[in-house]
C-alpha cells in the first residue's frame, strides 16, 4: 500500500505546531513554493500530496476532500501530536476544514484560500478539462481560466503540471476525482455554521476574478471567519499573491 506523501519545510523546531499546507484540486505540494519561500523559516510547514495527487497517486481511496481529510488526519496525529495549523487551497481547503471538525483540539487555526464546499456554484466543466487535459498547450490555455485577468500564468507551472500528467495513471486518478467533486452540476457544501463555531482562528481568502468558484461563496459567513478578498485575482492565490497568502498565515498562526 502506497504512504502519503509528505515534504518537511521551514524552522527544524519539532515540538512546534507546524503550518499544514494542502494543495488543491488537480496540483501538488508545489503549489505552494512560492508561499514557502514567503514563509521562510518562520515555522515547521508540512507539504502533503493529496491522495491520487503527484506522489501519493497510489494512496488508497478516490483521493476527494472526504479522503483526504481522513488521511492527513490520521497522519498528522502521529506527526504532529502537539498540534497543527492548517491551510487549504480550493479542494484542499475542504479537506483543512473537515481535518479541523474531526480534531479541533489539535486544530490551532485554519486559513482557507478559495475553499471547496462554501457555495453550490462550481465550475465543473472547466474542471473536468482540466483534469483529462495531458497536452501543455491545453493545459496553459485551461489554466488562464484559474488565474485573474491580467495575471499571466507561469510558464514552469505549466511545464510541471504537464510532467506530472505524464506519470501513468494520473489523469485516470483525475477524472475520477473530479466526478466527486460536483452532481448535477453543483458542489457539495460543508457544514460552514459548523466551522464558524470553531474555538479557533478562522480565515477564508478570495480573489474577486475567481472563476473556478465565485467570491460571493465568501459573503455572509458567520461573524467569527474573518474574510479577505483580494482584487484582480482569481483562483490561484498561492501563485498570485504568496506574499499575501504567507502574511495572513502567519497572522492567523499567531
Amino acid at each position: 500500500m502506497s504512504s502519503l506523501f509528505v515534504v518537511r519545510a521551514g524552522a527544524e523546531d519539532a515540538s512546534a505546531p507546524p503550518l499544514v499546507l494542502l494543495h488543491g484540486f488537480g496540483g501538488s505540494h508545489r503549489t505552494f513554493d512560492e508561499v514557502v519561500a514567503a514563509l521562510g523559516r518562520a515555522r515547521p510547514i508540512l507539504l502533503y500530496d493529496l491522495p491520487g495527487h503527484g506522489r501519493s497517486l497510489g494512496f488508497p481511496g478516490t483521493g476527494h476532500a472526504v479522503t483526504a481529510a481522513r488521511a492527513i488526519a490520521a497522519d498528522l496525529a502521529g506527526r504532529a501530536p502537539q498540534g497543527f495549523h492548517l491551510v487549504g487551497h480550493s479542494m484542499g481547503g475542504a479537506a483543512a476544514a473537515l481535518v479541523a471538525l474531526k480534531a479541533p483540539e489539535a486544530a490551532r487555526s485554519l486559513t482557507l484560500l478559495a475553499p471547496g464546499g462554501f457555495g453550490p456554484e462550481i465550475n465543473y466543466r472547466l474542471l473536468e478539462r482540466y483534469a483529462a487535459a495531458t497536452e501543455a498547450e491545453e493545459l496553459r490555455m485551461l489554466m488562464e481560466q484559474f488565474f485573474g485577468w491580467r495575471i499571466p500564468v507561469p510558464q514552469t507551472m505549466i511545464a510541471r503540471i504537464a510532467e506530472e500528467r505524464r506519470v501513468p495513471g494520473q489523469r485516470e486518478a483525475l477524472m475520477e476525482i473530479g466526478a466527486t467533486l460536483s452532481q448535477d452540476g453543483r458542489q457539495k457544501m460543508l457544514p460552514i455554521a459548523a466551522i464558524g463555531d470553531l474555538a479557533r482562528p478562522v480565515k477564508v481568502v478570495w480573489g474577486t476574478q475567481d472563476r473556478v468558484l465565485p467570491t460571493r461563496q465568501a459573503h455572509k459567513l458567520p461573524g467569527r471567519i474573518a474574510v479577505h478578498v483580494f482584487e484582480e485575482i482569481g483562483h490561484m492565490l498561492p501563485h498570485e499573491e504568496p506574499a499575501g497568502m504567507a502574511g495572513l498565515i502567519l497572522e492567523n498562526a499567531r
